[in-house]
Formats: C-alpha cells, sequence, structure tokens
C-alpha cells in the first residue's frame, strides 16, 4: 500500500482514471494506482480535486493537512467508523480510575522499558558511563508498579524521561547536543526532528483510532486539554523510543541529515527543517514504519511497524468492547 507525503508548495491532486495523480508546481507529474494509497499527508499549500476528495472518502483514505513546518491542523475522514457502544463504553471507561490505573501502568511500564532498550544499543560503542542515570530510570520504572494514581505515575514517567534524554544528549553527535527535551516550539535540531516524528506517529494514530470507533479526544493517562487528542497520547508513549526516537538517533549517527538541514525562525526562535531536510526525515521515517520487527515481545510473527500500530488500536478496541485491562498488552520491545 502507498503513504502518500505530498511537501511541495502548488502540487495538485487529482484523479486520473485508475490513479491518484500529483501535478507538481514545476510542472513534474507523478503518479500511483489509486487503489494501493492507504493514507496522504499534505504538507503546506496543495490542492486536491472534489473527484480526488470523494475518492478519498468513499474508500476511507485518510488526508492529513499539516503546515509546511509539520504543525497539525487536521484531517479528512469519512464517518462509516462510527461505533456509538464503543464510544460510549470508551467514556465510561475513562472516568474509571481502576481501570485508567491499570491501564496506565501497562503503558508506561512498556514506554520505560523501551527507552532502556534503546539508550542500551547505543550505549554497547560508547565508553560513556551512564550508570547512574540507567539506575535512575530503571528505579523509576519500578516505581510506577508501586502508583496509586495516574498523577503518579505520570510523575515517574516523567523522572525516567529527564534521565533518558540526557543520557541521549551525551551519545549524539556534537552538531546535535541538546539540554533537556523542549517543544511548542522546538529550540534545538534534536527537539525538532522529535517533535516532527512524534506529530506524525500522534496523528497516524488518531486516525486508527477514530477509524475503529474510537474518539482520540477521551483518553485514560492524559489529563483532558481542549483540541489536544488525549487517546492518541495516550497510544503514542510506548512508541516514541521505538519508532521517533530511534530514528532521529539512525538519522544523526548515521550522518544521513546534517546541521545545515535546519533553520530557526526569527519571530518564535523554533528551529525548523528546510526542505529537503523534511524529505530526508519523512522518508527515514516512512521506511522505518514499513520495515518489520521480530522483536516485539509478545507478537510471534514478523510485522512491520504500521501493522503492529493497527494491532494495537484494534486490541485497545477490544479492551474497551471487554471492560477488560488484560487483554491490552502494550509493546515492550527485547
Amino acid at each position: 500500500m502507498s503513504f502518500v507525503y505530498v511537501v511541495e508548495d502548488g502540487s495538485k491532486m487529482s484523479i486520473d482514471g485508475g490513479c491518484l495523480k500529483i501535478t507538481y508546481k514545476s510542472g513534474e507529474v507523478s503518479k500511483m494506482p489509486k487503489e494501493t494509497v492507504e493514507a496522504i499527508s499534505i504538507f503546506g499549500n496543495s490542492q486536491m480535486s472534489t473527484q480526488c476528495t470523494k475518492f478519498c472518502l468513499e474508500k476511507g483514505i485518510r488526508v492529513s493537512y499539516f503546515s509546511k513546518n509539520g504543525s497539525y491542523f487536521g484531517c479528512l475522514l469519512s464517518t462509516g467508523h462510527v461505533n456509538i457502544k464503543r464510544l460510549k463504553k470508551q467514556i465510561f471507561l475513562s472516568e474509571d480510575k481502576d481501570f485508567c490505573v491499570k491501564l496506565s501502568k501497562k503503558i508506561i511500564q512498556a514506554k520505560i522499558n523501551n527507552q532502556l532498550v534503546v539508550v542500551k544499543r547505543y550505549l554497547r560503542n560508547s565508553n560513556i558511563d551512564e550508570s547512574d542515570n540507567l539506575f535512575q530510570i530503571s528505579n523509576a520504572r519500578k516505581k510506577v508498579i508501586e502508583a496509586e494514581s495516574v498523577e503518579q505515575i505520570m510523575g515517574y514517567e516523567g523522572t525516567a524521561s529527564r534521565y533518558y534524554f540526557k543520557i541521549l544528549s551525551d551519545l549524539v553527535e556534537t552538531d546535535f547536543k541538546f539540554s533537556g527535551r523542549n517543544r511548542r516550539p522546538p529550540k534545538d535540531p534534536f527537539n525538532s526532528l522529535l517533535s516532527l516524528g512524534y506529530t506524525l506517529v500522534m496523528y497516524e494514530l488518531y486516525g486508527e483510532l477514530e477509524s475503529h470507533g474510537l474518539n482520540p479526544f477521551a483518553g485514560f493517562l492524559h489529563q483532558d486539554r481542549e483540541n489536544h487528542p488525549t487517546l492518541a497520547s495516550d497510544m503514542m508513549e510506548e512508541w516514541r523510543a521505538v519508532l521517533v526516537d530511534s530514528v532521529v538517533m539512525s538519522l544523526i549517527q548515521g550522518h544521513e541529515i546534517s546541521i545545515d538541514e535546519f533553520y530557526y525562525d526569527e519571530e518564535t526562535g523554533a528551529c525548523l527543517l528546510k526542505k529537503d531536510g523534511m524529505k530526508i526525515f519523512l522518508s527515514k521515517m516512512e521506511k522505518k514504519l514499513h520495515s518489520e520487527a521480530k522483536y516485539l515481545s509478545y507478537i510471534n510473527e514478523r510485522m512491520s511497524f504500521r501493522k503492529a500500530i493497527w494491532h494495537q488500536v484494534r486490541m485497545l478496541s477490544r479492551t474497551v468492547d471487554l471492560s477488560d485491562v488484560e487483554q491490552y498488552k502494550p509493546i515492550s520491545i527485547r
């Protein structure tokens, strides 16, 4: 299946016979069989014909709209996915403290485990002593088990993440050193890549949640916030290190992206990717999502990361339908 990214301003999408046709501002044209299109992400100012829009709605093809710098605006999605019974159960469970605590523990324990696995892989080829930071991360993971509220769980998650990013900053190439996680706006190249990657995965999850009759704005772990898809944020946690952080480290340590691919916005102070850098990053992320892994803890078959995301959302749907936390098994890599 094709996941289409349009990053050239002035591009026009239309249906031409059996193909999705993209006409670029330069006059260049690309085509692909329309039946193979799974999703479309549009960055910046491009146009889609009414015929193309209708086709996407009829086939349930998600179209996501981003600024040219990767800020999310919204998506085009049909209403054929609505499941009112599941939605009612989801809202009820989001107010059930015991259910929320149990599910949150599973998600955050998996997230911290994945952070440990990622940094330990990079530490194998390093002489840096990170034993103290690793201890703090492991200790936070243990405390999650004993937590009695979602607030406590998130406190331990914050502690683990602080020491985790300290290790990544120690390990990363000199040009990309950073001082902790920062966002809205990201103030350095490393955080700029993280923010873009998290946004992409977040709204991939958003679309999958909606297509399975779940409301992305009614979460179990994150607190309700206006215009923030808290359930998508919940699902993001176990994927952050596995997908985005590993891609960012691979790009930088493998010298696939240079510091020259970034610029600073004078008005906001945000560190942003130039167009060519955006193409490099999107290509790397898409390659990662398509790649297959055998080390996902409870899945015995080889499965692409994108299919694993779909699998997780289906599992969450079942968890909600049965009101049974034990149905959910988070992604925990080895």
